[in-house]
Order: structure tokens, then C-alpha cells, then sequence
């Protein structure tokens, strides 16, 4: 982890310990952008420049198109859907948000957040108007990406729409910012804007479908490396 335990440095010191050689970085974000994949391809990078030891490194690739992936996202978010006792209006894939700048400047992130989206609404051959893409986590006085998640939360019930679900698919495990902000937050935003019905769909997390996802991944990119 980049900001917990066990710490990217610890673990890599442990693989060198172990006499480990070849290392497959795999950054845990579905979406490429500079401030999450790349950091944490950094911080393994960081601390590998500070050791007396060079092993063969790959990084896996942003994963947001991946078939797997994109199947087994959908899986989840019809599951998550048919297991309520209500039927959304509308179901928001809320992503966490970045400047506008960095788009400006190149980060793919955007582009691949909708592509997304756009994926998983095909594989469940939901209508446009079925699922939509918001963004979440501004801070600071500078332009984010939009639509916003809490703005649009406001003004779905003025707009007809008052049974939402929502589901954060920029992360692959839940967190502070999915269940506090978006799963607590967004509800009392809804509720309070004239909201009837509010769900919050859980993120891949350890599901065995999640693992399966990644395990195929990895498999694939550690394949021919002998």
C-alpha cells in the first residue's frame, strides 16, 4: 500500500529476501490516471531506486476495458440491482473526480471512466438513459471533472427522479471516500433534496468474482515470462 500496511517497500524488501527476481506491478485502479496508477507504480519505483537489487519489473496495464473485468462489473451491478427492494430509476457510476487541468494535460482517466461505463451498459443492454457517469471528491477553488456526483444527487428529484442506485467503480475495494461520502453522504444529499429511494452498490471488493477477475489478469500478464 502507499499510504498503509503492508507498505509497497516492505513487501518488495520481503520479495528481495525471498529471493524473488521477477516482479509484476499490478496498481489496483481500472482506470490509468497520473495521480493513482502511476503513483503507485511510482512509490514501488521509489523504493526499488534505494535497494542493491535489480529485478526484472513489468507493469500491468489500466484494466478498465478488460472483458473480465467489464463482465464481472456488470455481473455485480445487476446483482446489486435485482437484490433490492426497489427499482431504480437510474443507476450513477460515481468516479473519483480530478481537475479538469489534468485532462488538459493528457491523463487518459476521463475518457477511460466513460468508456467504462459505456461497456457495461452494452453488456447489460440497458437503455443511455439507464446509467450515467458523475464524479466525485472536488476540493479547492480549481475546475473538476463534471457532472458532479453530490450536485447531480441534488438535483435528480427536482428532475422526476427519486429511486437511485449508485456504485463507485474507480475503486476495487470499498473505502472512506465509497461508503462515507458517496454511500452515507450522497444519501442524506438525495434524501434530503426530495429523494424517495437511495442504494448504494458495493464495490468489487473480495467478492470471488473480483478475485477471479484479478487472477486472470495477473495470469495473463505473467504469461511467457519464464
Amino acid at each position: 500500500m502507499r499510504y498503509g500496511n503492508p507498505s509497497t517497500e516492505s513487501v518488495l524488501k520481503r520479495m528481495q529476501a525471498e529471493g524473488c527476481q521477477k516482479i509484476l506491478l499490478v496498481p489496483l485502479y481500472p482506470q490509468y490516471s497520473a495521480t493513482t496508477t502511476a503513483t503507485a507504480n511510482d512509490k514501488a519505483f521509489d523504493a526499488l531506486k534505494t535497494m542493491r537489487w535489480q529485478p526484472a519489473v513489468r507493469t500491468a496495464p489500466a484494466y478498465f476495458d478488460d472483458p473480465k473485468y467489464i463482465e464481472t462489473l456488470a455481473n455485480s451491478i445487476r446483482d446489486g440491482v435485482e437484490a433490492l427492494p426497489f427499482e431504480p430509476d437510474l443507476v450513477i457510476t460515481s468516479y473519483h473526480g480530478m481537475p479538469v487541468e489534468y485532462l488538459k494535460k493528457g491523463d487518459p482517466y476521463h475518457c477511460q471512466c466513460y468508456k467504462t461505463t459505456r461497456l457495461v451498459r452494452e453488456y447489460l443492454g440497458w437503455p443511455k438513459e439507464k446509467l450515467m457517469v458523475t464524479f466525485q471528491s472536488r476540493f479547492g477553488p480549481t475546475e473538476w471533472l463534471q457532472p458532479y456526483t453530490d450536485k447531480t444527487l441534488e438535483a435528480l428529484p427536482g428532475k422526476g427522479v427519486k429511486k437511485v442506485a449508485i456504485l463507485a467503480p474507480a475503486f476495487s475495494a470499498d473505502c472512506i471516500e465509497t461508503l462515507e461520502e458517496i454511500a452515507m453522504g450522497g444519501k442524506e444529499t438525495f434524501m434530503h433534496a426530495g429523494g424517495e429511494q437511495f442504494a448504494y452498490i458495493p464495490c468489487l471488493n473480495a467478492s470471488p468474482s473480483g478475485m477471479d477477475m484479478i487472477e486472470a489478469m495477473v495470469r495473463r500478464e505473467l504469461s511467457g515470462w519464464i
